[in-house]
């Protein structure tokens, strides 16, 4: 969403509901917010500034709720982009069809998982007539996933928490296809996080509908997860950090030097790698 708080031009982007009429959204520039501003968004829609938090978070009461909130939102807001994917506005309408997931179904992320724009009807198609089946899951990237890591101990980095779901009937076919001697292929780190949050110490996957905090950095056992389909992630992300998990810190620095020499392409709309867990 973009509006004005007086004469100053304000950007926010809507992160995580907290009720009927009031979100955590990050806005940019949020040193010209303070509590009790009011931003304009359009003649008849506004909101106010409850709360100011770290890193450009800001908490938004609108002065519209529920259903009427969301079709303004539809009506005057965007599609957020990652701020390498320059517009000299909001999205487009080529934007919604192709940052968007075949798989996509619940409205709530602030990121498409961009692992999961490799695949067509032609192709799902064809992974099928090979005898490879598929389940879905649900996770509402949050703009904390993206964040860079700028503390010297990964431990004292905080992970934004983002709410997910997975369906008894996803965890019936998960656990079928491990107990036949099957693979389990994660696509995209977001699935594997959320997969990963829902299994205990034993491997056992279970039905999950919460909030995920979950931080994978080398050194953690994986449960679930066989191998993944991913893109190339920013350096000294939590994303790196995950996949070097997985796959081990060597091969990936190597797989990373070999993307670099043949010219692959990074980040959302970019190439993708299919790891091997390291074990």
């Amino acid at each position: 969403l973009k509006g004005k708080r007086d004469e100053a031009n304000i950007e926010v982007t809507l992160h995580k509901r907290e009720n009927d009429d009031t979100w955590k959204v990050f806005a940019k520039p949020a040193k010209k917010l303070k509590p009790g501003n009011v931003v304009v968004f359009a003649e008849g829609f506004s909101a106010e500034v409850l709360e100011k938090g770290l890193g450009g978070e800001v908490m938004l009461r609108f002065n519209r709720s529920g259903m009427e909130l969301m079709s303004a939102l539809e009506t005057h807001g965007g599609m957020p982009l990652p701020p390498y994917i320059k517009r000299e506005g909001l999205a487009d309408a080529r934007d919604k069809a192709d940052y968007q997931t075949l798989f996509a179904d619940k409205k709530g992320a602030v990121a498409a998982p961009t692992a999961g724009l490799h695949f067509t009807p032609e192709l799902m198609r064809a992974i099928g007539d090979k005898g490879v089946s598929h389940v879905t899951v649900t996770l509402h990237v949050g703009a904390g996933t993206f964040l860079p890591v700028k503390v010297d101990d990964t431990d004292d980095h905080v992970m934004h928490a983002e709410w997910g779901e997975i369906s008894p009937k996803t965890v019936e076919a998960i656990t079928a296809t491990r107990a036949a001697g099957g693979r389990v292929v994660a696509i995209g780190t977001t699935s594997l996080r959320l997969l990963e949050s829902a299994s205990d110490e034993n491997g056992i996957l279970h039905s999950f509908e919460d909030e995920t905090d979950i931080f994978i950095t080398p050194g953690y056992r994986f449960r679930i997860v066989d191998a993944m389909l991913t893109n190339f992630h920013l350096p000294r992300s939590t994303l790196f950090m995950l996949v070097s998990a997985f796959a081990g810190l060597d091969k990936m620095k190597k797989v990373y030097e070999a993307a670099m020499d043949r010219d692959y392409r990074f980040y959302s709309y970019g190439d993708g790698c299919l790891l091997q867990r390291d074990d």
